[in-house]
């Protein structure tokens, strides 16, 4: 007995069997949707108008338009499906109400665990720019976005203040990534309230990292603790430190770089358990930046200066801006400049988080593809470009099945 508004069709053929959203469900195939869907727990028993696959779909498709209202995503996502041959009626569009509940229903968990399922490196050691000798260049770093000013995501997820104490219009969502330097895609992320903070956060996406892998970061991620977790599995870094961090010389290499040794905090006295990594330190000439107090200094895992040099991880940390250039397009290009992500729960708010994340690995895919087959740099590809290939794709190929 179908539902008030929904049309019983005249085959066993469901919505879910008829709809193919272009690039997505290339990246993301229908049978690994329902694998992960059934992984979940969320799998739909019945024939409905919202099937879980189709809500999964529904959440990416609403990510790739954001911007667009419920309702317009739903007529987007099914555009062209040729329902007169195979329905007794047109399909009704669902309402507003029906897919929140179903987006609630689906939760976050199948929408992050596809994530950790398909996230993975692009780049072959022939992709330009990716690697650096015998190492794949990875950075490490974190970032928020705006959530509706509800009680529920407030309570959970908390608000920043501004430089007056005041509360800032909206709460936060805090989200710590891996990007490949080279290729711009996401590869492993964790999330959680505005409170929590980045090193915390980094703890849950280290354990991607692997031998062959370089990770760059920032002067926010140091510390013994998290160093030691980092290169756990292999994984080799380098990373910036602050100007105050005391790091005695404790051999002098031919390059100009010097061996050292990191300590915890709390063993800033006794140095009872030392991490020895090797400093570079380097100054800018830069007539138009002003002149630093003190030089940048870089800590490293690969103490050998032959492997390695001075001046070439110097020159190679300016890579770790690549991660800057893939927040943009997630945050500005993507989601749009200022926008502020559309769910009123927290779970929403997880739920369109791992949903952006997979439509920014997906065309991420899709320029690393086309720059492999022109033999290019996937840095000298739009990225604005690609976004726009990939929504007229959804509505061009919407009538063709999986």
């Amino acid at each position: 007995m179908p539902r008030p508004g929904q049309v019983k069709p005249e085959t066993d053929e469901r919505l879910s069997d008829r709809i193919a959203i272009g690039l997505l469900t290339r990246s993301f195939p229908p049978d690994v949707v329902d694998a992960v869907v059934a992984e979940c727990g969320r799998s739909g028993q019945r024939n409905r108008l919202l099937p879980p696959r189709v809500v999964v779909y529904f959440v990416l498709a609403m990510c790739l338009f954001s911007g667009q209202g419920y309702e317009e995503v739903a007529r987007l996502l099914t555009h062209g499906l040729a329902w007169a041959k195979r329905w007794s009626g047109a399909w009704q569009v669902p309402t507003t109400a029906a897919i929140s509940r179903a987006r609630a229903k689906l939760g976050p968990e199948p929408l992050k665990a596809l994530f950790a399922q398909v996230a993975r490196p692009l780049a072959a050691e022939s992709t330009p720019g990716a690697f650096y000798r015998r190492w794949r260049v990875m950075a490490v770093d974190g970032t928020v976005f705006d959530v509706p000013d509800s009680e529920e995501n407030a309570a959970y997820f908390g608000r920043p203040k501004t430089h007056r104490t005041e509360r800032c219009a909206f709460p936060q969502v805090r989200v710590v990534a891996l990007a490949e330097c080279g290729t711009h895609a996401i590869t492993a992320a964790a999330l959680g309230p505005r409170t929590v903070s980045e090193p915390v956060l980094a703890r849950e996406v280290l354990g991607a990292l692997g031998e062959g892998d370089l990770l760059l970061a920032d002067r926010g991620f140091t510390g013994l603790e998290l160093w030691r977790a980092a290169s756990a599995g292999g994984a080799d870094l380098l990373w910036r430190v602050r100007a105050h961090q005391v790091l005695p010389v404790r051999e002098e290499l031919p390059d100009g770089s010097y061996l050292s040794e990191i300590v915890a905090a709390k063993d800033h006295r006794r140095r009872a358990d030392p991490q020895v990594v090797r400093v570079i330190e380097y100054t800018l000439d830069d007539p138009g930046r002003p002149e630093p107090e003190a030089p940048y200094r870089l800590i490293t895992t690969i103490l050998d200066p032959e492997a390695a040099p001075a001046t070439e991880l110097a020159a190679l940390y300016h890579q770790r801006w690549e991660f800057e250039n893939a927040l943009d397009e997630l945050k500005t290009h993507q989601r749009g400049p200022a926008e502020v992500l559309r769910s009123r729960s927290p779970g929403g708010v997880e739920q369109e988080v791992w949903g952006h994340l997979l439509v920014h690995h997906a065309i991420r895919t899709l320029m690393h593809d086309a720059a492999g087959a022109a033999g290019l740099d996937p840095d000298r590809l739009s990225f604005t470009r690609a976004i726009r290939l990939a929504r007229r794709q959804v509505t061009a190929q919407a009538a063709f099945s999986p």
